[in-house]
């Protein structure tokens, strides 16, 4: 299937066909370049379905993955920290952008092993993990400062705040909803 025009703005052209998914989450996903060729939109569309058996058996083991998640984001957390304060880079002025990116990085780092960039499409995270390119902070945050995510942001940016740190308390209002 193809992405119907009325699902991206009039500078967009499709990059990918849609392409259906199956299994627990069932949906599509879109991807969208400008004529410039910088990303302008990307959607998902996305219908959960499960079972009785598959609930029971998917509680359980969310209870065994949220330790593990929440360890990876409070180490995500505290590597967020340091970077700001070594890079000379501060957080979004929206705590909620950074909470949210830090909570991607966490479940990237605990499915592939590695904080991969949450804020991209990739057609195979593993390959993108195991390259490298993407992993945070990502080449073009190490060689140029450009956080594409907003996690790290230059103090000339116009939605850089002032803060450097985030506490866990911080993470956890603003996640709250993505649990």
């Amino acid at each position: 299937r193809t992405v119907h025009p009325t699902s991206m703005t009039s500078s967009c052209k499709s990059l990918l066909p849609c392409r259906p998914r199956s299994g627990l989450l069932a949906g599509c996903v879109r991807r969208t370049l400008s004529s410039q060729g910088t990303r302008c939109r990307f959607s998902v569309k996305i219908r959960a379905e499960t079972t009785s058996s598959e609930s029971a058996t998917t509680s359980s083991s969310q209870e065994d993955n949220s330790a593990v998640v929440s360890k990876n984001l409070e180490v995500m957390r505290k590597f967020s920290e340091q970077y700001a304060k070594r890079s000379g880079t501060y957080f979004c002025m929206d705590k909620s952008v950074t909470a949210v990116v830090i909570q991607g990085l966490a479940e990237h780092k605990d499915e592939l092993g590695a904080p991969l960039c949450p804020c991209r499409h990739y057609d195979d995270k593993a390959l993108e993990a195991e390259q490298g390119f993407w992993n945070c902070p990502c080449v073009p945050m190490r060689e140029r400062k450009e956080c594409h995510c907003m996690l790290f942001l230059t103090e000339d940016n116009d939605f850089a705040g002032d803060e450097q740190t985030i506490t866990p308390e911080e993470l956890d209002e603003f996640t709250e909803a993505m649990k």
